[in-house]
C-alpha cells in the first residue's frame, strides 16, 4: 500500500486545471515510460498508451487527469484579484481557502461583506496574495493565469486525503492497472488519461472519436453517502470496495459491460458496491456517445468531500479496483 500512498501523494501535488495538463501529463508519462509501451499525445493533449493486439476487441480505458481551478479575471487597484471557475466548485467552501498559482505564487480567498440574505456569488469573491497595489499584483499574477487549491496531503490509516484525489485517485489506479497486467493480452487495451473533463468531458470525446474502441470504460471518483446527513442520499461508502456504475446524468451504462464486471468481481470475491449516481458524470458520457455508440461503464472509487481542499478516499478501494481491472483485462472480450 505504501506505493499507493507515494504515487497518490505525487499526482495530488501536482497542479494541472482543465485546459492546463501539462505538468500532470508529463509525470503521468514519466511513469507510464517505465512500462515500454507505446505512447502518445493527441491534439487536445490526451495522454495514450497503448498494449496493441490487432486481433482482438478494442478497449478503452480512461481516466481524466485535470482538476477544477480558478482563472483570474480582474484585478482590483488595491491588488486584490476577481476570478472565475474552472469546473464546479462550491462556493461555499472557498472563504480562507489557500490557493496556488501555476507560478507558485500563493494566495488566499477572502469576501466582500453581504448583506442578510443577499447572494454571494463568485463575483463577490476575491484572491488576496499579499499585493498593495494593481501594479504590483500584475507583476505578479496575469490576466487568465489559473490556480487551484494549495496541495495537502495526510494519510489516516488507510484512507488518504487531499486536492485533486478526483480524479488523481482514478489515474493511480490505471497506472497501477497498466503496472499488473501482463505483457500480453487478449484485447487490444487504451489506457487513456484525458483532458477537460471537469468542464464537459472534452478530452474524452475527441479520443474516443480518434480510437473508434468496441467497449468504453470510465475510471473516476463518486460522491458517497456514508457521512451525517448527505447531500444526496446514496447507497456508497469508503473502504467497501469500488463501485461499478449503473447509472449517472452523462450515461446509462451499458448492460453487458455491467454484467462482465460483476459477474468477474464476484468470480474474484471481490468485494464491490452498485453505484446509482443521481448528479454528476464521467468520461463514460462522452465514450458511449462516440461514432456509432460504444457500449460503456464506469469503474468508480467512493469520495467524500468532492471538490474540495480535503476530499478523501480510501486505499482498500483503489486496490480492489486495481485487481478487477487486471482480471477483467485478461478476459477476451
Amino acid at each position: 500500500m505504501k506505493e499507493l500512498f507515494d504515487l497518490l501523494e505525487n499526482l495530488t501535488n501536482i497542479s494541472s486545471p482543465a485546459g492546463y495538463e501539462e505538468k500532470i501529463r508529463s509525470f503521468i508519462r514519466q511513469e507510464a515510460e517505465a512500462f515500454g509501451e507505446e505512447l502518445f499525445v493527441d491534439a487536445l493533449g490526451n495522454l495514450v498508451v497503448a498494449k496493441r493486439n490487432p486481433a482482438g476487441k478494442k478497449i478503452l480505458l480512461a481516466a481524466h487527469m485535470d482538476e477544477i481551478g480558478l482563472m483570474v479575471t480582474f484585478v482590483e487597484e488595491n491588488g486584490f484579484l476577481r476570478f472565475s471557475e474552472i469546473g464546479g466548485i462550491n462556493k461555499e467552501i472557498l472563504l480562507g481557502t489557500r490557493v496556488i498559482f501555476s507560478d507558485g505564487t500563493a494566495g488566499i480567498i477572502g469576501r466582500d461583506k453581504i448583506r442578510e440574505k443577499e447572494d454571494a456569488g463568485f463575483s463577490r469573491y476575491y484572491i488576496d496574495i499579499g499585493a498593495t497595489s494593481r501594479d504590483e499584483a500584475l507583476k505578479r499574477v496575469k490576466i487568465g493565469q489559473t490556480a487551484t487549491f494549495y496541495p495537502v496531503f495526510h494519510r489516516m490509516g488507510s484512507r488518504v486525503t487531499a486536492k485533486s484525489l478526483d480524479n488523481r485517485a482514478g489515474c493511480a489506479l490505471l497506472l497501477q492497472v497498466l503496472k499488473n497486467v501482463p505483457s500480453s493480452l487478449p484485447n487490444e487495451v487504451y489506457f487513456v488519461f484525458t483532458t477537460q473533463e471537469e468542464v464537459g468531458l472534452r478530452g474524452a470525446r475527441t479520443v474516443s472519436y480518434e480510437l473508434n474502441p468496441d467497449y468504453g470504460l470510465a475510471v473516476d471518483v463518486t460522491r458517497t453517502g456514508d457521512t451525517p446527513e448527505p447531500e444526496f442520499k446514496m447507497d456508497m461508502f469508503l473502504g467497501k470496495g469500488p463501485a461499478i456504475k449503473i447509472k449517472d446524468s452523462s450515461v446509462i451504462c451499458h448492460p453487458t459491460v455491467v454484467q462482465r464486471m460483476v459477474q468477474t468481481a464476484e468470480r474474484m470475491h471481490n468485494p464491490y458496491q452498485l453505484e446509482v449516481l443521481e448528479r454528476g458524470g464521467t468520461d463514460a458520457g462522452s465514450i458511449h456517445l462516440a461514432r456509432g455508440g460504444v457500449p460503456s461503464g464506469a469503474l468508480s472509487i467512493p469520495c467524500r468531500y468532492l471538490h474540495t481542499p480535503g476530499e478523501m478516499v480510501d486505499l482498500a478501494d483503489v486496490e480492489g479496483g486495481i485487481s478487477l481491472l487486471v482480471e477483467l483485462l485478461k478476459e477476451k472480450w
